[in-house]
């Protein structure tokens, strides 16, 4: 009597934790239940600044200031208005990017990898924003997906008008080995400059904000689980051209070579097996002014729908869209 009363309470207290599970949103995972985090920038590896600068700009972008960190690269970034950031990334001190990489220093060890792997003008990373990087590295570390310690660092910003002031960061990241030549990794602000970035904002070809991040690979649901974690978002868009996550500011998207071309209208690098980053839509306040600019710069591109696609050239080394905002 006594053991089937005790196997009663148990049978119930199971049913409750199931039924609860059911009603919840958000099925528990191996870290917990991850907050949705908007995308923050995306990282471009790049050959040399002057020639990433004069492509953007061709492209009809603002480009901020140069910035060196203090860890041996430099960047030369594109600020849009909604919060997201594309970051051209160059090689300031390879002695330092060395140095710092021996060290320990994630950013730069993967930064020197995808250029020793595959080039020295591509799309290597998404970073995304947080407010506890320390809780997103252990909650990495415990989901099987840490791709090393968590990285803080601090360095100065410069507005057009030459203020300056000193940010300070802290980089949580998460990797497969499945994917070598990218990662994601999550950005808190530690201490956030007060520079205004208004100007910077504004853009020749009307872009407004980030649109949608798209990756490469030949069967995309392998990496659902991964995206879900780092995103911090459960439902997934799953077709048969690929996956899609919709984050707070744009959506995140792993497409197979004919989804690619479907929805762009260009070949993307997906060969062999391994998700590899490979371009960005960003929206701009109107398509016809957009596509007159780039004519105008002899910027050579093909129009896909309501789409303008930018393949991959010097400066620019992944696929770059725009559409017209909504």
């Amino acid at each position: 009597m006594k053991s089937a009363r005790k196997f009663a309470r148990k049978t119930a207290r199971a049913e409750r934790v199931s039924s609860a599970a059911k009603k919840s949103r958000w099925p528990r995972t191996v870290s917990g239940r991850p907050p949705a985090r908007n995308i923050d920038h995306l990282v471009l590896p790049v050959e040399s600044l002057e020639v990433a600068r004069k492509r953007l700009t061709a492209l009809g972008f603002t480009v901020a200031p140069d910035a060196v960190h203090p860890f041996g690269t430099e960047n030369a970034c594109v600020f849009l208005a909604d919060g997201a950031y594309l970051e051209p990334l160059a090689v300031h001190q390879r002695e330092d990017c060395e140095a710092a990489a021996r060290k320990g220093n994630i950013f730069v060890a993967r930064d020197q990898a995808y250029r020793f792997r595959r080039s020295e003008n591509g799309f290597s990373a998404v970073a995304f924003s947080t407010g506890d990087a320390k809780s997103d590295a252990k909650a990495f570390a415990k989901a099987g997906l840490s791709a090393g310690n968590i990285l803080k660092f601090s360095r100065m910003f410069e507005d057009r008008k030459g203020n300056k002031a000193k940010g300070e960061f802290a980089l949580a990241f998460a990797g497969d080995l499945r994917a070598p030549d990218a990662f994601f990794f999550t950005t808190q602000r530690l201490n956030v400059p007060a520079i205004d970035r208004t100007a910077l904002q504004r853009h020749k070809n009307g872009a407004t904000g980030l649109r949608e991040v798209f990756a490469g690979e030949a069967n995309p649901s392998d990496f659902q689980y991964w995206l879900q974690e780092v995103t911090g978002v459960r439902d997934v868009n799953a077709h048969s051209f690929g996956i899609e996550i919709a984050t707070p500011n744009a959506n995140v998207a792993v497409y197979s070579a004919a989804g690619i071309e479907a929805f762009y209208g260009v070949k993307g690098n997906v060969h062999g097996r391994g998700l590899r980053l490979q371009g960005a839509l960003v929206a701009v306040r109107n398509i016809d002014k957009t596509e007159a600019l780039l004519r105008q710069n002899g910027v050579v591109f093909v129009r896909h729908g309501r789409r303008l696609v930018v393949p991959p050239a010097p400066g620019q080394g992944f696929i770059l869209a725009f559409e017209a905002a909504k």
